[in-house]
């Protein structure tokens, strides 16, 4: 049986392509990304995440079976330790992050994510949230594997973490599990590797 996710994935690689080799990407990897700018990127995120849990308790909550609600609760573990990261780092860099305010491109990507996991269903939700989660799988791998400074090696080492990859897969099993078939789901899909781009390109 052909893997529903696999298949989004292969269409979607011009998207994974310009993510890989946008200058935010770049920069990440050479350590010449300004502070100031990964630290912004780091506070946006963080409110991202915020969301994207959200999502998922949406997600668990409609899940039509019990396979379902045990995977999100899995998922939103794993929110949790991604926003450990970004304390550790606003902690260090003095980040307040009670005062930050989302940006147009994370409130463009939010708000899908929240109509789609409130009102769309569970095929269309694990859709709309998959292509963050295998993107970010994929670029942490793809910087890990090649020349990469130090500065941001926190970065590069949490998104390459076989532990990271692990839900990655998880999430993509749930799309293969709810998609009945790939153009069902392929919209939703396409304008969350969309907004990953937008959001590197407010970033940058």
């Amino acid at each position: 049986m052909k893997s529903v996710a696999g298949q989004l994935w292969r269409d979607n690689g011009d998207l994974a392509a310009v993510a890989l080799g946008h200058p935010f990407v770049r920069a990440l990897a050479d350590g010449t990304l300004p502070r100031q700018r990964y630290a912004a990127y780091i506070a946006q995120d963080a409110v991202f995440l915020e969301s994207f849990a959200r999502a998922y308790a949406l997600a668990l909550a409609g899940s039509p079976d019990r396979a379902g609600v045990e995977a999100f609760a899995d998922l939103i573990a794993g929110v949790r330790e991604e926003l450990r990261l970004h304390e550790s780092v606003a902690a260090r860099w003095g980040i307040d992050m009670s005062a930050v305010q989302p940006a147009p491109a994370t409130l463009a990507y939010t708000e899908f994510l929240l109509a789609t996991a409130s009102v769309g269903g569970t095929a269309a939700t694990c859709a709309a949230m998959t292509p963050c989660m295998r993107l970010y799988a994929h670029l942490g791998r793809s910087l890990a594997a090649g020349p990469a400074a130090d500065t941001y090696q926190e970065w590069i080492s949490a998104y390459a973490d076989p532990g990271f990859e692990a839900l990655a897969r998880s999430l993509e099993d749930l799309l293969d599990r709810y998609a009945p078939n790939v153009n069902a789901v392929a919209p939703a899909y396409r304008r969350a590797m969309s907004l990953e781009v937008a959001f590197f390109d407010a970033a940058y």
